[in-house]
């Protein structure tokens, strides 16, 4: 009876999960149009300013896996609300921030809500009846991407109306009701992981994250030749070799790496770091491009706030397109759905590149884009879900949206190379440079394309194996006909 009440409060939980999801998908963004406000707020430099974003995206990727995992192994619904708090706690101090360092070490304590995401997927694994598995799972990954598309989109008129400290605050309130909510109202985990954090794997990761983002954070004023960014990269390519070969001897690995070899895994993983760079690099420059004044040919010289709605159609897009791919992925597979995600998101950056002498082709363009990460985001959300085990569920698509993370920020970093390689007379980009860093961009979605298609299809079988019956089969959910219980491997 008590199993059957928590499931027939699915929608509240997925309420509540959604508003959590939602405030760290905001200030994912949030702060990307107001760089130069808080530079000139805190007297900073440009080069320093830019850890106000690298600080949190460092932390994110760190903490991600690291909370899906605490969250298998204590509890998902006590982490889910400790998450919370954290993204709240980093929410004030940069709300209070008066000088770039506590900025700074405020965005990397918000990293620590990274792990919002593989804790509320291994939520609605744990809670969720089969039939409302897969569109629940979309509906959240599809929430991440709307509300990073959202953040640029309401940054100018918070801005404009309040001050950028609001951009801090208002995401604290909705973190800390979400915080409040999810300890009442959401369940606790009935599926556990038992076993401790392994430390010198999660150093590792750490380190070797820290080092490959860094080198390409700082890459387009270091010099890609650099003997700093070279030596960076380097150590971070010996780093993940020994964390690799750490968590395959480790008794309770952070990540488990047979998980990770398993063919829907890292195919689904491959296409989330391509994806991931056209997405966040276009996040980053399109409100760049079409700021730039009138008198260079090619700009618009628009304002925040109008930059903003340029990315509007995107996640409006992304939103709706999101709300329907569960029913397409049922009727052609979650396989040829983000195919045809990446596919669509290739058009989109094509015409980025080449069709962008009016504002409406921009409208178009994104509108587009936002067509093709909501399909491809939910389906290969809802494809790892599938793919392991519940008690894998929230490392599984903790290290998914960690890859994506990994992926925004080689996008960014080699889209701002490519966009200032050839500066005009006035120190400007020139427009050949948006043409081919969007040309590039569409490439990386191509190759997605193709990555997508080694994506394995599931196979229904007709045999069950008793002896991997699952201990309750009420949780359990049938991918293709094939039952997958509850217990780890």
């Amino acid at each position: 009876m008590a199993s059957e009440t928590r499931r027939t409060s699915h929608q509240v939980t997925f309420a509540v999960l959604a508003a959590g999801v939602t405030a760290y998908a905001l200030l994912q963004s949030l702060v990307t149009p107001v760089l130069p406000t808080i530079q000139e707020d805190l007297h900073t430099n440009q080069n320093t300013v830019t850890w106000v974003l690298t600080a949190y995206l460092l932390s994110a990727s760190i903490f991600t896996p690291i909370m899906g995992r605490i969250g298998d192994m204590i509890g998902k619904e006590r982490v889910f609300v400790v998450t919370l708090g954290a993204l709240a706690a980093g929410s004030l101090l940069a709300a209070l921030a008066t000088n770039v360092t506590v900025m700074i070490v405020a965005r990397a304590i918000q990293g620590i809500g990274g792990g919002v995401l593989p804790l509320a997927f291994g939520i609605i694994r744990d809670e969720f009846p089969r039939e409302k598995l897969n569109g629940a799972v979309g509906m959240i990954a599809s929430i991440l991407a709307v509300g990073g598309g959202l953040g640029i989109v309401l940054s100018g008129p918070i801005v404009n109306a309040l001050d950028y400290h609001w951009l801090f605050w208002l995401p604290m309130i909705l973190t800390l009701v979400s915080a409040v909510a999810a300890h009442f109202f959401v369940p606790e985990s009935p599926v556990r992981t038992p076993g401790r954090i392994s430390w010198a794997p999660a150093l590792l990761l750490s380190a070797w994250l820290v080092a490959l983002l860094v080198a390409l954070s700082e890459a387009p004023m270091w010099g890609w030749g650099s003997g700093k960014v070279i030596g960076l990269i380097v150590a971070a390519v010996l780093l993940a070799a020994g964390w690799v070969q750490v968590e395959r001897r480790a008794a309770t690995p952070l990540i488990d790496m047979k998980m990770m070899a398993r063919p829907a895994v890292w195919t689904n993983n491959l296409v989330a770091l391509l994806v991931g760079v056209g997405m966040y690099a276009v996040f980053a420059f399109l409100p760049e491009f079409v700021q730039t004044p009138k008198s260079t040919g090619y700009g618009f010289g628009a304002s925040i706030t109008q930059s903003g709605l340029i990315l509007l159609p995107m996640s409006v897009m992304m939103f709706l397109v999101g709300l329907g791919s569960n029913n397409l992925a049922n009727r052609i597979g979650g396989k040829t759905v983000v195919v045809i995600g990446s596919l669509i998101g290739t058009v989109s950056m094509a015409l980025l590149a080449f069709a962008h002498t009016s504002t409406w082709e921009l409208y178009v363009a994104t509108a587009v884009m936002g067509a093709g990460f909501g399909l491809t985001f939910a389906a290969m959300s809802s494809l790892i879900v599938s793919a392991v085990p519940p008690a894998q569920t929230g490392v599984a698509s903790g290290m998914n949206a960690n890859i994506r993370t990994i992926g925004g920020s080689i996008g960014a970093a080699l889209m701002a190379s490519v966009v200032t390689a050839s500066p005009a007379a006035d120190g400007l980009p020139k427009e050949a440079g948006y043409t081919n860093g969007f040309a590039m961009l569409g490439g990386a979605l191509l190759i997605a394309a193709v990555a997508a298609m080694l994506i394995p299809v599931t196979r229904r079988t007709t045999r069950i194996d008793f002896a991997d019956e699952p201990q309750h089969p009420e949780l359990a959910m049938v991918p293709g006909g094939t039952v997958v219980g509850d217990k780890p491997e």
